[in-house]
């Protein structure tokens, strides 16, 4: 291994999103010019407009822009790059792109190509790791793959086992097999998938752990034979092999277990001749309680998504230590001189829907925002070492289908696991996000589950907890009640007039103002508001004498005495009954966000019934498209007469399909597409007309 001396003064980021937007953001501080490199999908991205220079690479698909190697280099070239940094994901892990920097004199800030080669081969990485003595999950990694052989060293292991693709990877070519008499058919399909997936049918073979936790080791080497690990992170919460929420240190972590897993992850990198920053992931099996068996898994070679955790308990820079190792200088540290303080999180923000299987969202941010002072944090809260919000996204900004729908990471930091919960909590709360639908609220209710709390950990989290997890939302009183003040107030502030004959706030000569609101959990309800026994919807009537006095509100058969204030950024305050509540609320479209501890997001629509409103506007005239996609069927003919609830249409966006159904009796009396057209998110599929 060498130690040459590689300075260079201006680097290339060969990714997008967040991880540009944080790269560049300490390249800057290094005093390093910076250099985007974007598709046509991001000429106006976040990421292009904070770096010095950036160059079009190509077409909004990866594989023609992001993925090209060629491009990519020659970004470099006509910008004065010695460096590429290549974020996560795209060509972070790309062997043969690290070798043409090499050709091409241009400094890669990361391991060299036969480390990553090493890590690639799951089966080859496991022979090397048990070389270096690195503890292995029971199982057969051999070249035989004769069907006999197979099932013979899964009888040995014992049931249940894990057949895994040993070229694969993201959960493709992976099953659990129970038992003896179910191998050969996991086997089959398994093959397969990988065939299908990766042009390779090899399997390993292991044993399956019932509780494993996901915990991972932060390694870092240099070119001057330094190793060390900045200890581990656990994210044991995923979904779909995805982690979701993640913390360092990993709870219940003795002194011990945390030396002995650091240093096999180091003697796993020196084992592959490592440079620059990875990760060794272990499967920990918490089934033998606090310091149970670990067993090395696979070996990330570039820096992860989740690396900020480490960095708020070590107060360390990952990104600086990359950039310095790559231009040849020694780890800024020794062993000795790493401390953890503290606990951290972090929670990824995804566009996507929990409630429609995790469906992807497209669309415009209307607003992106952290609200610090809304939530309520304290002022030590408010500094950055308490809270970080690592972006690639701004108000205004269009969320792509073509990419990762990966908004934002959340980091928080607290003298210990309860603190740091607690701010989690209040800084998702503070977050903002209105235009495209999102994951916070189900970030919020993981974080805030009693399993969760309790430090319950493994990766079948989520699984285990589905059914409170998804469970219905009980509506309270207090969001209730909030959502209508803020309703009214809206009302009232449109209404305002000199002349009470020109007002429409429920004036009423010589009586109290009188007005009364429908609200609703899903917007769609509120077509048939009208009707008090409306299913989901609840009807608020709110009287006041004069615009000084409190509202009287009617919910149900319940009556309160309310006020609402303004506090500070998003923050209310709602008096009912003389208890005073502090929330969040945003007032949307007809619609308002409440956030309340503990009971988390509430979003209720609003629509005044007291006013105007014949029947036909009853019912949506329109239906628009959820997201970008494609219309696979029209399942009714114009003019056809059609009930509340019938399906009129599917279409199909990211391979999974959504049926668009009518609002109300009625008929449809036009479609704007066929079947096989694409549609864009929010265009209008079809015109409705209720029946009168």
């Amino acid at each position: 291994m060498t130690s040459e001396v590689k300075k260079f003064d201006t680097l290339l980021v060969a990714n997008r999103g967040e991880i540009a937007c944080r790269v560049m953001r300490t390249a800057r501080a290094m005093g390093l010019r910076t250099v985007a490199v974007y598709s046509d999908a991001d000429a106006n991205a976040r990421h292009v407009r904070e770096a010095d220079e950036a160059v079009r690479l190509g077409p909004a698909a990866a594989r023609e822009s992001y993925l090209k190697v060629e491009a990519v280099i020659e970004a470099a070239r006509r910008t004065g790059a010695g460096a590429i940094h290549p974020g996560y994901g795209f060509l972070s892990e790309n062997g043969p792109f690290v070798e043409a920097l090499e050709k091409a004199g241009i400094t890669f800030v990361g391991p060299p190509a036969s480390a990553i080669a090493a890590m690639g081969d799951k089966s080859a990485a496991k022979e090397r790791m048990s070389h270096a003595g690195v503890p292995l999950v029971p199982g057969y990694h051999g070249d035989d793959q004769d069907d006999a052989l197979l099932k013979s060293e899964a009888d040995k292991i014992g049931y249940p086992v894990l057949l895994k693709a040993s070229a694969g990877g993201g959960g493709k070519g992976m099953r659990v097999v129970e038992s003896a008499a179910g191998f050969q058919a996991a086997l089959d399909g398994c093959r397969r998938e990988s065939q299908a997936a990766f042009g390779d049918q090899r399997m390993l073979i292991e044993k399956y752990l019932t509780q494993p936790r996901h915990v991972e080791v932060q390694v870092f080497c240099d070119s001057h034979g330094n190793g060390v690990y900045l200890f581990e992170r656990d994210c044991s919460v995923q979904r779909r092999h995805q982690k979701v929420l993640e913390e360092a240190p990993a709870p219940g972590m003795s002194a011990e277990l945390r030396r002995e897993m650091g240093e096999a992850a180091v003697r796993a990198a020196r084992e592959i001749g490592y440079l620059g920053a990875g990760t060794v992931e272990f499967l920990l099996d918490s089934s033998q309680g606090q310091d149970g068996a670990f067993y090395f898994m696979e070996m990330n070679t570039r820096l992860q998504v989740e690396h900020p955790v480490t960095e708020m308990i070590t107060g360390q820079d990952l990104v600086e230590w990359q950039l310095r190792v790559a231009m040849g200088e020694r780890l800024p540290l020794a062993q000795d001189e790493l401390t953890i303080t503290g606990h951290s999180f972090e929670a990824r923000l995804y566009a996507e829907d929990p409630e429609q299987d995790f469906l992807p969202a497209t669309g415009r941010l209307d607003r992106f925002a952290l609200d610090l002072v809304g939530a309520g944090l304290s002022s030590s809260e408010k500094g950055s070492n308490k809270v970080r919000l690592d972006s690639g996204v701004e108000s205004g900004d269009v969320v792509s289908m073509h990419y990762d729908p990966m908004l934002a990471k959340l980091i928080v930091h607290g003298d210990d696991r309860d603190q740091a919960l607690a701010t989690l909590n209040r800084a998702l709360a503070a977050l903002d996000v209105q235009g495209v639908v999102t994951n916070r609220a189900f970030l919020q209710r993981l974080a805030t589950h009693p399993a969760f709390k309790g430090c319950e950990l493994d990766t079948r989290f989520i699984e285990k907890n589905e059914a409170s997890l998804f469970a219905p939302r009980e509506v309270t009183t207090e969001a209730y009640a909030a959502a209508a003040l803020i309703g009214l107030k809206q009302l009232a502030r449109e209404c305002e007039s000199d002349s009470p004959w020109d007002r429409h706030d429920g004036f009423r000569l010589n009586a109290p103002h009188t007005i009364r609101l429908a609200l609703c959990a899903t917007g769609q309800n509120l077509t048939n508001a009208q009707a008090p026994d409306a299913e989901g919807v609840v009807i608020v009537e709110g009287t006041r004498e004069t615009d000084a006095d409190p509202w009287h509100l009617t919910i149900g058969d319940t009556t309160l005495t309310a006020r609402l204030q303004h506090l500070e950024g998003d923050a209310v305050a709602v008096t009912l009954d003389g208890h005073r509540r502090r929330l969040q609320a945003r007032l949307g479209e007809n619609g308002v966000v409440v956030m309340a501890d503990p009971s988390g997001e509430t979003r209720l629509f609003w629509r005044r019934i007291d006013a105007i409103d014949h029947g036909q506007h009853e019912a949506e005239s329109t239906l628009t498209a959820p997201m970008h996609g494609t219309v696979v069927a029209l399942l009714v003919e114009p003019g056809q007469k059609v009930e509340k609830g019938m399906p009129l249409m599917v279409m199909e966006a990211m391979k999974m399909e959504h049926t668009m159904s009518a609002p109300a009796d009625g008929h449809v009396a036009s479609f704007h597409f066929a079947a096989g057209d694409t549609v864009g998110q929010g265009d209008v599929l079809l015109e409705f007309a209720p029946e009168e």
